[in-house]
């Protein structure tokens, strides 16, 4: 019975590669297998390779699948012009905190904190998206765990970029609904890893990137994509059977093409062999993480010997969060890999946070009333327009 239902999955896949479907039957959103279907299917890509040239055969195709569905290559060619405007710089305790905003294209800002060390650089650098939250004013760059975060690892010794997602906050001259959030967000978080490369206090060599939930998702999308990325921690969101429940992860389609379909599992696995830490919880569609997603990124990972690369954080008894516990292994994690020094924080059963000073919303915003934004592009229309992308 097992045999005749693999089987049968199997066949399913196959008359979906061989149609020639609209873009909408090319999407895999929410829960689009269920637990069962999603341990079958990791059973299914894993017959795809053997060695280390048939993954990398498959790799390049997963790679160019998320490029061409989320029509990244029809995104205007921009270098530099990032125009940053940095305000409220304040040096607290150990760590120095600025209110940024970049272009990400002429009148289009990207928005956020920089957190740096008090000392010179060159310094690692860290990409710090965010999930998605319900209130306004507690979401994102603005809540404490956030700002735990960042601050805790530009003491250690890294620079920060804490940004808003598309429509939060700041970032709001777009609507996060916005059909090509997907691309939007990728290339944002592109164009803020390339403001990083462009600081002459900034190794090239130390960058790293780690969101939790939709901020995973950046996370390991990018990491995907861009090699520049040199350690990625994406938290509580490989899945799987789950592929992202927002236009802005799973609206586009870089999971499923005419002739290929993949998963965030293998999408995550394309960091290998850079390190890649997994955190996962029993709360959520992490919770398989430790049978189903880890062995099969792990199995990767051996084709390069890299084995020592990647790691797995499983806290069964916990929820869908970014909260200390999986917090402190991050820490270390991107402490050991970026070379951050951890002995400039103190040590109670894992890393202290107390030092932190907690901002509020108001002292973390770039545009006030005394120092608006000058934007040329407002609205979702004007924006697709202005992008050729309808």
């Amino acid at each position: 019975m097992k045999t005749l239902r693999f089987s049968l999955l199997s066949c399913l896949v196959l008359l979906c590669c061989l149609s020639v479907p609209a873009q909408e039957d090319l999407l895999c959103q929410g829960a689009y297998w269920t637990e069962d279907e999603g341990n079958l299917m990791m059973k299914q890509f894993a017959r795809e390779w053997s060695n280390l040239e048939s993954w990398e055969q498959r790799a390049e195709v997963i790679r160019q699948g998320i490029i061409d569905g989320m029509r990244l290559k029809e995104m205007p060619e921009i270098e530099g012009n990032f125009h940053p405007i940095i305000r409220n710089t304040r040096e607290l305790d150990g760590y120095i905190v600025e209110n940024i905003a970049i272009e990400s294209f002429p009148g289009f800002y990207i928005t956020g904190n920089l957190y740096r060390p008090v000392s010179q650089g060159p310094h690692a650098a860290i990409l710090s998206p965010h999930g998605h939250w319900q209130s306004p004013e507690d979401y994102g760059r603005f809540r404490e765990d956030m700002q735990r975060r960042c601050a805790t690892l530009a003491r250690m010794g890294a620079i920060v970029f804490a940004f808003d997602m598309v429509g939060y906050g700041e970032c709001d001259q777009v609507t996060h609904d916005i059909p090509i959030a997907l691309t939007l967000q990728t290339w944002n978080s592109k164009r803020i890893l390339e403001y990083l490369l462009s600081r002459d206090d900034v190794d090239p060599e130390r960058i790293g990137m780690t969101g939790a939930s939709g901020g995973g998702t950046q996370t390991f999308i990018l990491t995907a994509i861009d090699e520049r990325i040199k350690v990625s921690v994406p938290a509580i969101q490989v899945s799987a059977h789950f592929f992202g429940g927002c236009v802005c992860e799973s609206g586009m389609p870089i999971h499923k093409s005419q002739s290929h379909q993949t998963n965030n599992v293998e999408i995550a696995a394309l960091c290998a062999p850079r390190p890649l830490l997994l955190i996962s919880n029993g709360g959520d569609w992490t919770r398989n993480t430790p049978r189903i997603e880890y062995p099969y990124i792990q199995k990767v990972y051996a084709l390069y010997n890299a084995e020592h690369k990647v790691e797995n954080v499983h806290l069964p008894a916990e929820r869908h969060d970014y909260g200390y516990n999986k917090r402190a292994p991050m820490y270390m994690f991107l402490a050991h890999h970026l070379g951050l020094n951890t002995y400039e924080v103190e040590f109670e059963g894992g890393v202290k946070e107390d030092f932190i000073t907690i901002l509020s919303p108001e002292e973390l915003k770039v545009f006030t009333p005394d120092h608006p934004r000058h934007e040329s592009l407002q609205g979702d229309e004007k924006f697709l327009e202005y992008l050729q992308m309808k």
